[in-house]
């Protein structure tokens, strides 16, 4: 049995294990965490550039990714916790951007502000418990290659952006976005598609 299948299955060794790189009662990872694991860790492509004052809480137990000369800008959110973010190569992620995993973004993708994309959902089933103790589900979220997502975008667990889409500003999206397409509101619809026979943008009839 494998290190990590061991702590999985004692529950008091799962304990100390996260009491050891999370701050208790918090999601963010202790300082030795921080600065002794994570850099040997996680990888950071050729280029790549996270601004100082975006706040990650990534730990060693999922991946954390950044590709070649992208960048994370200032204010925004990383959080890997109960899945993987996985950042391509040339792609940018605007200010105060919020990304919780499971997370999947491609290559030469363009983040507008106050963006979120979060595959991860509480549990509320049981009326007895509050909503935090009953545990969360996750669901993963692709935004595929060469695609824009506009400002104050919300985008929920288990969505897929198709390549080449453009998702318009203040849109919430839960359902997927096929790709080469315009969606626009809330809930979001494809307004517009590509037609590669005669190479326009044509407007969707609803």
């Amino acid at each position: 049995m494998e290190l990590k299948e061991k702590i999985k299955s004692n529950q008091k060794l799962k304990k100390l294990v996260h009491w050891s790189i999370l701050i208790p009662n918090q999601t963010r990872p202790r300082l030795w965490i921080k600065y002794f694991v994570n850099p040997f860790y996680h990888k950071k492509g050729k280029g790549a550039l996270i601004r100082p004052r975006t706040r990650l809480d990534v730990v060693p137990w999922n991946k954390f990714e950044l590709g070649a000369h992208s960048t994370i800008e200032d204010f925004s959110a990383i959080n890997n916790g109960v899945g993987p973010v996985i950042i391509g190569d040339r792609t940018k992620i605007g200010l105060s951007n919020t990304i919780i995993g499971p997370v999947t973004i491609g290559n030469d993708i363009r983040l507008a502000q106050n963006i979120t994309l979060s595959g991860l959902n509480h549990n509320y089933e049981d009326i007895s418990i509050p909503i935090h103790q009953q545990g969360v589900t996750t669901a993963p979220i692709h935004i595929e290659d060469h695609s824009w997502i506009g400002a104050n975008v919300v985008v929920v667990a288990g969505v897929t952006i198709g390549k080449h889409a453009i998702v318009a500003a203040g849109s919430v999206v839960t359902k997927d976005i096929p790709p080469y397409c315009v969606a626009v509101g809330n809930p979001a619809r494809v307004i517009k598609q590509y037609n590669f026979e005669n190479n326009t943008w044509e407007k969707i009839k609803h």
